[in-house]
């Protein structure tokens, strides 16, 4: 069998920053101090049980334990609100972030849009942590605002209609108000035009922010490279992962046939049976279990 693997594959430079910080802190000198990440640190299963193994914990961020004196909580790649931070630190915790300097770009440039009296769409997942994190930074802007208005929007067709919502509701002044969109940094440029276009039919002079970051962009554009040198693809990586899924999608929609493998053990056992197989990853798939799956093809 041959393999050829994307040109672009493993951590993002984000990702593996945010992994170092957390293995720096598991291996402290003072290691009888808990050491927490402010939920999964990334969206891979083996990165998270090692460090766990380390010694580093999960904080569910709604049942904070009410004293973290001399704990160390990491807030994770993806960020986290404001106003949860602020209870962390409330909580005499030590704080150390690590979110992804991208994802902290645009949870700047919401709270400044909000700042300036922007109508705002975020593009994304409404559950995924890093638009959680996001939003927070906006509403915290728009608490000092006479009005507000921040939607979640996951596709065009929801675009569209929260879109249409506010242009309905909004009195003919707020119609001419300022509007923006930013996206979570791993969507698709497919998706965030598509997201863009439907909101700028009733707000022609949408503002829209350039978040997605250039490692998920380029790790798309590696995958679409292999699909015509390829018989099947394989996309390592975990399954909560919101980049990992989106190259799953791709792949899917060129009706390539396809399979997302958190671990070797996950390739299914037609795959087997391909003379070339193209292997991508998502930006939270470390090299070791990219090279096992590899390994386990060439078998």
């Amino acid at each position: 069998m041959n393999i050829i693997r994307a040109k672009t594959i493993g951590f993002c430079i984000g990702v593996r920053r945010a992994v170092e910080i957390a293995y720096k802190e598991a291996g402290h000198p003072e290691g009888n101090r808990p050491v927490y990440t402010l939920g999964p640190l990334i969206h891979n299963p083996q990165v998270l049980d090692d460090l766990k193994r380390r010694g580093v914990e999960i904080l569910d961020e709604n049942h904070l334990p009410e004293n973290l004196r001399g704990a160390v909580v990491i807030i994770r790649a993806h960020g986290i609100s404001p106003q949860t931070e602020a209870e962390l630190r409330r909580r005499d915790a030590r704080v150390i972030d690590a979110t992804c300097p991208k994802v902290k770009s645009s949870q700047i440039k919401a709270a400044a849009f909000a700042e300036a009296g922007y109508r705002l769409f975020l593009a994304g997942e409404e559950r995924h942590a890093e638009i959680i994190g996001i939003k927070g930074y906006a509403d915290t802007a728009f608490a000092a605002q006479a009005a507000s208005f921040c939607a979640v929007v996951s596709n065009a067709a929801a675009a569209e209609k929260a879109a249409a919502q506010l242009h309905e509701e909004d009195s003919a002044l707020c119609r001419s108000a300022a509007t923006a969109l930013i996206g979570q940094t791993t969507i698709s440029a497919e998706e965030y035009q598509s997201i863009g276009s439907a909101i700028t039919r009733f707000f022609p002079d949408l503002e829209i922010a350039p978040t997605i970051c250039a490692a998920t962009q380029e790790r798309q554009d590696s995958l679409r490279e292999l699909l015509d040198k390829t018989d099947a693809i394989i996309i390592a990586g975990g399954k909560e992962s919101a980049n990992t899924r989106r190259l799953l999608a791709i792949a899917e929609a060129a009706s390539k046939p396809c399979a997302q493998a958190e671990t070797a053990a996950d390739i299914p056992a037609n795959f087997f049976k391909f003379n070339t197989i193209g292997l991508a990853s998502g930006t939270s798939t470390p090299d070791v279990v990219i090279d096992d799956i590899e390994r386990r093809l060439g078998n």
